[in-house]
């Protein structure tokens, strides 16, 4: 996330630098300040230039992901304070493939509900209506599992919310069983949890748990006296401008602004239509649907209740502590928040969820001392995790590299290089583009692109020298050109490499 910190930085000095160029608020009768002035504008334009390049290889990237993966829709926006600083969809969301994806596109985002769930709980916590430490049956006297003889504090609300209870994983019925997915409605799983068993003594074990995110919204409705869906549209989505989000699965817009959902990849490369599911009585623990705009919205929220320590929709002492770690399992592998995971990369302590259900998966990865955030989120069974973390990775690879100083005996133009070259048979093909002073060859169907990234130093004449990540300087690549002038292939140790189309 380090490297992603550096790259939004990047983005934000894009509206800085509009705002430079206007000429407010400098003194232009001080040498100094314009020479001053000067300076930060050529750092602010190089940054921007940095990120134009690093967001045209993501687009590329992605969009080869999604397509060698077979990933119908996708979609990603990008956080840094209060800027959604990019944000785009990928593929198609109807079944037909021809509805194109976009950052409005509406995916089921399953157990991220988890997190507007906890919200919810913590805003009546601060009403002073709930405690922490505090027996479920308090607020719920039905919700009591069948008697086991094994010694245990009592079930509590923190630890439903940390997933440290001991609580069976799921309510009753096969709910994940297709094709039909029964879920439960809200009166089976009342009916139906006297029977259940406890699956360990409270806060001995971490057991993720759908049913006890599901109980912590029934707190929020006893509590409250108001429907739980109501509740958290009328407290936290709609103050928060989520037109989008809702807290059940939107029906109505399936196969229009809703991705349709597919299944896991096939032997054959293909993947199964999944029927749309309704979360029901789960809907606290999985039934929101979103899109990645929306969940921007969220991600921007924190950061803004962090940062002003005015009170929005909670206080900000009580945001902390929601990210802080309340139960870490003992092998140190897992810790969760409030609602939140919480682990540790590139340096940062990174809170948000994940969710995964019949046809879609996603990902909120919030940075809160950075002010960063991605959200991804899309219409099939890969993992969005995974690829929001290259993501990042790749961004920040760009932000870190140094720039190669233009050659002095000739002006090269670095477009004229790019596209996309055939590496068959050995490899799939690879892309070259402009890259900080040089180009960059990336194989952008590897599965980390940020490792395959090998630069390119221009000499002129079309000759290029290659360059190690220790900055060794090693073979010549040499370009040739159509009598037209465009790229014909390149030439490296004695063999061609032929571009075989332009990058889009």
């Amino acid at each position: 996330m380090k490297r992603l910190i550096a790259f939004a930085a990047a983005l934000t000095a894009t509206t800085a630098l509009t705002a430079t160029a206007q000429g407010a608020g400098f003194d232009h009768h001080a040498a100094a300040d314009s020479e001053t002035a000067a300076n930060a504008d050529d750092g602010k334009a190089k940054e921007a230039a940095a990120m134009s390049e690093a967001l045209r290889l993501a687009g590329i990237w992605l969009e080869t992901e999604r397509a060698y993966e077979n990933i119908p829709a996708m979609s990603v926006a990008v956080v840094k304070g209060q800027d959604t600083v990019w944000a785009r969809g990928f593929g198609h969301t109807d079944r037909a493939r021809k509805k194109a994806a976009t950052a409005d596109t509406i995916y089921s985002i399953c157990s991220i509900s988890k997190l507007f769930t906890a919200v919810a709980f913590m805003q009546e916590w601060e009403k002073g209506t709930v405690r922490l430490d505090e027996p479920v049956a308090t607020y719920l006297p039905w919700a009591t599992l069948a008697p086991d003889d094994r010694d245990s504090v009592p079930v509590t609300m923190r630890g439903l919310l940390t997933h440290s209870a001991g609580l069976p994983r799921e309510a009753v019925n096969p709910y994940w069983t297709g094709p039909d997915f029964p879920f439960p409605t809200q009166d089976e799983i009342r009916a139906g949890i006297g029977a259940q068993n406890p699956l360990y003594p409270a806060s001995r074990t971490f057991q993720y748990s759908n049913l006890g995110l599901t109980l912590v919204g029934e707190t929020v409705e006893a509590v409250s006296d108001t429907p739980y869906g109501d509740y958290v549209s009328a407290n936290i989505l709609t103050p928060l401008g989520m037109e989008d989000t809702k807290p059940f699965i939107q029906s109505d817009e399936y196969g229009k602004q809703m991705a349709v959902g597919w299944g896991s990849l096939e032997p054959d490369g293909t993947r199964p239509a999944v029927k749309l599911f309704d979360a029901r009585g789960i809907n606290p623990a999985a039934g929101f649907s979103s899109s990645v705009n929306d969940l921007a919205k969220f991600a921007k929220w924190q950061f803004r209740l962090l940062k002003s320590e005015e009170a929005e929709l909670l206080r900000a002492s009580t945001l902390r502590e929601m990210h802080r770690v309340h139960y870490i399992t003992p092998d140190r592998e897992t810790s969760w928040g409030l609602g939140f995971v919480n682990y540790p990369m590139d340096g940062s302590d990174i809170v948000g969820h994940g969710g995964s259900c019949p046809g879609y998966r996603s990902t909120l990865m919030i940075d809160p001392k950075n002010e960063t955030a991605i959200a991804l989120a899309m219409n099939t069974m890969e993992n969005p995790g995974r690829i929001a973390q290259r993501l990042a990775s790749l961004l920040g690879k760009r932000m870190d590299a140094k720039p190669f100083e233009a050659p002095e005996s000739a002006t090269v133009n670095l477009e004229d290089y790019a596209g996309y070259y055939s590496a068959q048979p050995w490899a799939r093909d690879f892309v070259i583009l402009p890259w900080a002073g040089g180009l960059a060859s990336v194989d952008v169907a590897y599965g980390d692109p940020a490792d395959s990234i090998g630069r390119l130093k221009p000499l002129g004449d079309d000759r290029f020298k290659v360059v190690t990540d220790k900055g060794e300087e090693r073979e010549t690549i040499t370009f040739h050109r159509k009598a037209d002038g465009s790229i014909s292939h390149l030439e490296r140790h004695g063999n061609l490499t032929y571009r075989i189309r332009p990058l889009d």
